[in-house]
Protein backbone atom coordinates (compact mmCIF):
# COMPACT_ATOMS: atom_id res chain seq x y z
CA UNK A 1 0.00 0.00 0.00
CA UNK A 2 1.72 3.34 -0.87
CA UNK A 3 0.90 6.94 -0.36
CA UNK A 4 -2.24 8.26 -2.42
CA UNK A 5 -0.71 10.42 -5.23
CA UNK A 6 -4.01 12.33 -5.69
CA UNK A 7 -4.66 14.08 -2.30
CA UNK A 8 -1.15 15.23 -1.14
CA UNK A 9 -0.92 16.68 2.48
CA UNK A 10 -1.08 20.32 1.23
CA UNK A 11 -0.51 23.60 2.79
CA UNK A 12 -2.25 25.49 5.23
CA UNK A 13 0.07 23.37 7.98
CA UNK A 14 -2.22 21.22 10.74
CA UNK A 15 -2.13 22.62 13.87
CA UNK A 16 -4.52 20.08 15.37
CA UNK A 17 -3.56 16.70 15.22
CA UNK A 18 -6.39 13.69 16.31
CA UNK A 19 -4.67 10.41 16.84
CA UNK A 20 -7.47 7.13 16.58
CA UNK A 21 -5.75 5.05 19.53
CA UNK A 22 -6.06 0.99 19.42
CA UNK A 23 -4.15 0.38 15.66
CA UNK A 24 -2.56 3.59 15.53
CA UNK A 25 -0.97 4.91 19.22
CA UNK A 26 -1.02 1.16 20.81
CA UNK A 27 -1.52 -2.37 19.65
CA UNK A 28 -3.68 -3.87 21.55
CA UNK A 29 -5.17 -6.75 19.49
CA UNK A 30 -3.71 -9.27 21.90
CA UNK A 31 -5.36 -7.70 25.18
CA UNK A 32 -8.52 -7.38 23.31
CA UNK A 33 -8.96 -11.12 21.95
CA UNK A 34 -8.01 -12.41 25.47
CA UNK A 35 -10.59 -10.62 26.48
CA UNK A 36 -13.04 -11.44 23.99
CA UNK A 37 -12.41 -14.86 24.26
CA UNK A 38 -12.96 -14.84 28.17
CA UNK A 39 -16.15 -12.99 27.32
CA UNK A 40 -16.99 -15.57 25.14
CA UNK A 41 -16.09 -18.08 27.57
CA UNK A 42 -18.37 -16.84 29.74
CA UNK A 43 -21.12 -18.26 27.68
CA UNK A 44 -19.76 -21.54 27.14
CA UNK A 45 -18.88 -20.72 23.61
CA UNK A 46 -15.31 -21.56 22.46
CA UNK A 47 -12.65 -18.79 20.98
CA UNK A 48 -12.33 -17.41 18.03
CA UNK A 49 -8.94 -16.77 16.14
CA UNK A 50 -7.02 -13.72 17.29
CA UNK A 51 -7.04 -12.06 13.94
CA UNK A 52 -11.21 -12.34 13.46
CA UNK A 53 -11.20 -10.56 17.08
CA UNK A 54 -8.84 -7.78 15.07
CA UNK A 55 -11.39 -7.90 12.21
CA UNK A 56 -14.35 -6.93 14.10
CA UNK A 57 -12.22 -4.27 16.28
CA UNK A 58 -13.35 -0.12 15.25
CA UNK A 59 -16.84 0.57 16.17
CA UNK A 60 -16.89 0.30 19.64
CA UNK A 61 -17.16 -2.48 22.19
CA UNK A 62 -20.61 -3.10 21.93
CA UNK A 63 -20.11 -3.83 18.23
CA UNK A 64 -16.92 -6.01 19.12
CA UNK A 65 -18.98 -8.27 21.57
CA UNK A 66 -22.40 -7.99 19.03
CA UNK A 67 -19.84 -9.32 16.08
CA UNK A 68 -17.95 -11.52 18.33
CA UNK A 69 -21.24 -13.45 19.50
CA UNK A 70 -22.81 -13.79 16.37
CA UNK A 71 -25.81 -13.01 14.79
CA UNK A 72 -27.88 -15.93 17.14
CA UNK A 73 -26.91 -14.57 20.29
CA UNK A 74 -29.80 -12.99 22.44
CA UNK A 75 -30.18 -9.23 24.11
CA UNK A 76 -29.47 -10.78 27.03
CA UNK A 77 -26.44 -12.48 26.28
CA UNK A 78 -24.75 -9.68 24.41
CA UNK A 79 -25.10 -7.60 27.90
CA UNK A 80 -24.03 -10.08 29.71
CA UNK A 81 -20.73 -10.94 27.41
CA UNK A 82 -20.13 -7.02 27.03
CA UNK A 83 -20.07 -6.67 31.09
CA UNK A 84 -17.81 -8.99 31.53
CA UNK A 85 -15.83 -8.14 28.46
CA UNK A 86 -14.97 -4.85 29.73
CA UNK A 87 -14.50 -5.99 33.67
CA UNK A 88 -11.69 -8.29 32.42
CA UNK A 89 -10.32 -5.81 29.78
CA UNK A 90 -9.93 -2.90 32.36
CA UNK A 91 -7.99 -5.63 34.59
CA UNK A 92 -5.84 -6.96 31.49
CA UNK A 93 -5.73 -4.09 29.38
CA UNK A 94 -2.24 -3.68 29.63
CA UNK A 95 -0.94 -7.19 29.80
CA UNK A 96 0.56 -7.57 26.01
CA UNK A 97 -0.52 -3.68 24.84
CA UNK A 98 2.61 -1.46 24.19
CA UNK A 99 2.50 1.69 22.05
CA UNK A 100 4.24 0.94 18.21
CA UNK A 101 7.45 1.81 17.48
CA UNK A 102 8.17 5.48 17.73
CA UNK A 103 5.35 6.37 18.88
CA UNK A 104 6.73 8.55 22.24
CA UNK A 105 9.20 9.51 19.83
CA UNK A 106 6.99 11.23 17.30
CA UNK A 107 4.60 12.98 19.96
CA UNK A 108 7.61 14.13 21.64
CA UNK A 109 8.46 15.58 18.25
CA UNK A 110 4.72 17.45 17.97
CA UNK A 111 4.73 18.58 20.84
CA UNK A 112 8.56 20.36 20.24
CA UNK A 113 6.51 22.05 17.06
CA UNK A 114 3.83 23.52 19.35
CA UNK A 115 0.79 21.14 17.63
CA UNK A 116 -2.35 20.42 19.55
CA UNK A 117 -2.96 16.66 20.43
CA UNK A 118 -5.69 14.79 20.78
CA UNK A 119 -6.91 11.20 20.80
CA UNK A 120 -10.94 10.19 19.82
CA UNK A 121 -11.51 6.56 20.02
CA UNK A 122 -14.38 4.23 19.93
CA UNK A 123 -13.18 2.59 22.77
CA UNK A 124 -14.73 3.37 25.85
CA UNK A 125 -12.88 6.55 27.48
CA UNK A 126 -12.59 5.77 30.89
CA UNK A 127 -10.41 2.69 29.52
CA UNK A 128 -8.47 4.65 26.93
CA UNK A 129 -7.44 6.95 29.69
CA UNK A 130 -6.23 4.59 31.90
CA UNK A 131 -4.19 2.71 29.10
CA UNK A 132 -2.53 6.18 27.70
CA UNK A 133 -1.63 6.84 31.28
CA UNK A 134 0.07 3.40 32.22
CA UNK A 135 2.00 3.76 29.05
CA UNK A 136 3.12 7.14 29.87
CA UNK A 137 1.49 8.83 26.91
CA UNK A 138 -1.63 10.53 28.31
CA UNK A 139 0.86 13.67 28.97
CA UNK A 140 1.07 14.70 25.63
CA UNK A 141 -2.76 14.97 25.05
CA UNK A 142 -4.89 18.18 25.75
CA UNK A 143 -8.21 15.66 25.53
CA UNK A 144 -8.88 12.00 25.64
CA UNK A 145 -12.38 11.35 23.92
CA UNK A 146 -13.83 8.20 23.73
CA UNK A 147 -17.03 6.06 22.40
CA UNK A 148 -19.16 6.97 25.63
CA UNK A 149 -17.69 10.91 25.36
CA UNK A 150 -20.34 11.85 22.84
CA UNK A 151 -23.72 10.92 21.64
CA UNK A 152 -22.45 9.39 18.49
CA UNK A 153 -19.70 7.41 18.22
CA UNK A 154 -16.88 7.83 14.78
CA UNK A 155 -17.50 8.18 12.00
CA UNK A 156 -20.33 10.25 13.22
CA UNK A 157 -17.96 14.22 13.24
CA UNK A 158 -19.08 15.40 16.41
CA UNK A 159 -15.93 14.50 18.28
CA UNK A 160 -13.81 16.34 15.62
CA UNK A 161 -16.52 19.05 16.07
CA UNK A 162 -15.98 19.43 19.57
CA UNK A 163 -12.24 19.16 19.36
CA UNK A 164 -12.01 21.88 16.51
CA UNK A 165 -13.93 24.17 18.83
CA UNK A 166 -12.41 23.90 22.15
CA UNK A 167 -9.17 24.79 20.17
CA UNK A 168 -10.37 27.72 18.02
CA UNK A 169 -8.77 25.09 14.83
CA UNK A 170 -10.72 25.51 11.50
CA UNK A 171 -11.11 22.37 9.81
CA UNK A 172 -8.11 22.88 7.01
CA UNK A 173 -5.92 23.22 10.14
CA UNK A 174 -6.68 19.71 11.46
CA UNK A 175 -5.86 16.88 10.99
CA UNK A 176 -6.82 12.80 11.66
CA UNK A 177 -4.33 10.10 11.87
CA UNK A 178 -5.94 6.70 11.71
CA UNK A 179 -5.80 3.08 10.92
CA UNK A 180 -9.10 2.04 9.62
CA UNK A 181 -11.82 3.58 7.05
CA UNK A 182 -13.58 4.43 10.48
CA UNK A 183 -11.41 6.96 10.66
CA UNK A 184 -10.84 8.51 7.05
CA UNK A 185 -14.98 8.77 6.88
CA UNK A 186 -14.87 10.77 9.99
CA UNK A 187 -12.30 12.96 9.01
CA UNK A 188 -14.38 13.11 5.31
CA UNK A 189 -17.50 13.79 7.62
CA UNK A 190 -15.96 16.63 9.17
CA UNK A 191 -14.30 18.46 6.50
CA UNK A 192 -10.66 17.43 7.42
CA UNK A 193 -7.71 15.78 5.92
CA UNK A 194 -6.81 12.38 7.07
CA UNK A 195 -3.29 10.61 7.33
CA UNK A 196 -3.88 6.87 7.49
CA UNK A 197 -1.34 4.43 8.79
CA UNK A 198 -0.78 0.91 7.68
CA UNK A 199 0.30 -1.03 10.41
CA UNK A 200 -2.57 -1.26 12.62
CA UNK A 201 -5.41 -3.20 13.23
CA UNK A 202 -7.23 -2.36 10.16
CA UNK A 203 -5.34 -1.13 7.19
CA UNK A 204 -6.95 -3.46 4.76
CA UNK A 205 -9.71 -0.90 4.94
CA UNK A 206 -8.08 1.93 4.03
CA UNK A 207 -7.62 0.33 0.49
CA UNK A 208 -11.68 0.83 -0.24
CA UNK A 209 -11.52 4.00 1.76
CA UNK A 210 -8.15 6.33 0.94
CA UNK A 211 -6.92 9.01 3.16
CA UNK A 212 -5.38 11.98 1.95
CA UNK A 213 -1.93 10.41 3.08
CA UNK A 214 -0.68 7.19 3.58
CA UNK A 215 2.69 6.58 5.92
CA UNK A 216 3.68 3.04 6.58
CA UNK A 217 4.87 4.03 9.89
CA UNK A 218 4.59 6.92 12.88
CA UNK A 219 7.72 8.29 12.32
CA UNK A 220 7.51 9.10 9.34
CA UNK A 221 4.55 11.67 10.39
CA UNK A 222 7.14 14.59 12.13
CA UNK A 223 8.88 14.41 8.42
CA UNK A 224 5.62 14.74 6.58
CA UNK A 225 3.99 17.52 8.79
CA UNK A 226 7.82 19.27 9.01
CA UNK A 227 7.49 19.53 4.62
CA UNK A 228 3.88 21.22 5.06
CA UNK A 229 4.67 23.66 7.55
Amino acid sequence: MSANPCRPLLLPSPNLLIFDLDGTLIDSRQDLANSVNAARASLGLPPIPDETVASYVGDGAPALIRRALGPHASEEQVQSALQFFLEHYSIHRLDFTRPYPGVHEALESFARLGLKMAVLTNKPVRISRDILQGLFLAHFFFAIHGGNSFPYKKPHPVGIYTLMAETGTPPEHTLLIGDSAVDVLTARNAGVRSVGVTYGISPESLKETPPDFLIHSITELPALLERAR
